[in-house]
């Protein structure tokens, strides 16, 4: 028990060094483009739009059964046959594991794209990169627009993609982690509230807001303590997260979203088209300054700084279990 407590420790620390330097290499086969084939397979199979509310939202529950059980049963036959050949093969094999769950680095490296793109005027080529990491339709976003979806993606996957996943992790390693992923990737493919997946989608949906739900106001305390310590205003941030949290749709993605308007001191959300419907919603945060191209490098600062102190409160409670049972 003690060894496979430091040896899970020893691959969370691994994975967080190599996706900090190395990211998502598109030449290394990601286990996350698989899980998104299984839910693709599932929704061709599965989802007749000639079927009945009821019946949608019964396969759309076969549908998390299949991804869940695939997402617990494959990661865990590959580390129990590794732990069992080696206790270092198997700290490899979960250190690769937790480096594929988790997303930073990548999602530095996308949405600084856009921020290069504004920079350089090129406003196509930024509606064009924002639109590879938002859901919302970008063709007629202004420099303005584009920024904000880059700095709200980046505030809402701060905890879907980098603190979510450390938290599971904390209590499953690289099993609890893919666990979290397919949940998370369900969501971003059939959770949507449209015609096509409103029933189909809603198991996932409803299991991602309870998967997230902790995590996420985890990430929204961790952006505050982040913003206090890289110099931004984070008594702004702990007020407007107080007081907007619950103004975006999702009971989750408004935590991290108010907290990082209100680090910044900008103006978040507001209506949006989603496949060429506007959707109305409320702003979040106060427009004390512009939203200008920066705004995502700092979104980004606090992103990074959030995972190192989460990584740091794992070590310690890892290590604090560790010393008590010994």
């Amino acid at each position: 028990m003690e060894f496979m407590c430091i040896a899970g420790l020893i691959s969370i620390i691994a994975g967080y060094i190599i996706d900090l330097i190395f990211g998502d290499p598109r030449t290394v086969p990601h286990p996350v483009v698989a899980i998104g084939k299984l839910v693709s397979f599932c929704t061709d199979r599965l989802l007749c739009q000639d079927s009945g509310a009821k019946e949608k939202r019964r396969n759309g529950i076969f549908m998390v059964v299949i991804v869940e059980c695939a997402c617990i049963a494959v990661p865990f036959c590959i580390l129990y046959l590794a732990y069992r050949l080696h206790l270092v093969a198997g700290i490899v094999i979960e250190g690769i594991m937790c480096w594929q769950i988790l997303a930073a680095k990548s999602l530095k490296t996308e949405s600084t794209k856009v921020e290069t793109a504004l920079y350089n005027n090129n406003i196509e080529e930024a509606r064009f990169n924002v639109s590879m990491i938002v859901g919302r339709d970008t063709a007629n976003l202004d420099a303005e627009g584009i920024t904000k979806a880059a700095v709200e993606t980046v505030a809402e996957n701060s905890s879907d993609g980098v603190i979510a996943p450390l938290f599971y992790m904390l209590f499953g390693g690289a099993v609890a982690g893919f666990l979290y992923k397919g949940i998370n990737t369900m969501d971003s493919m059939a959770g949507y509230k449209n015609e096509k997946y409103i029933d189909f989608g809603r198991a996932a949906a409803k299991l991602d807001d309870i998967a997230n739900f902790i995590p996420a106001r985890i990430s929204a305390l961790l952006m505050v303590v982040s913003a206090f310590i890289l110099g931004y205003d984070a008594a702004n941030a702990w007020k407007i997260f107080l007081r907007d949290r619950y103004k975006s749709t999702s009971p989750n993605a408004g935590q991290t979203e108010a907290a990082c308007a209100g680090a910044l001191g900008i103006e978040l959300l507001g209506d949006a088209y989603y496949f060429g419907k506007l959707v109305k919603k409320p702003s979040i945060g106060d427009a004390l300054r512009d939203i200008e191209p920066c705004g995502i490098h700092k979104a980004n600062k606090l992103m990074y700084c959030m995972e190192f102190l989460m990584v740091v409160f794992i070590i310690v409670l890892r290590l604090g279990v560790y010393f008590a049972i010994n």
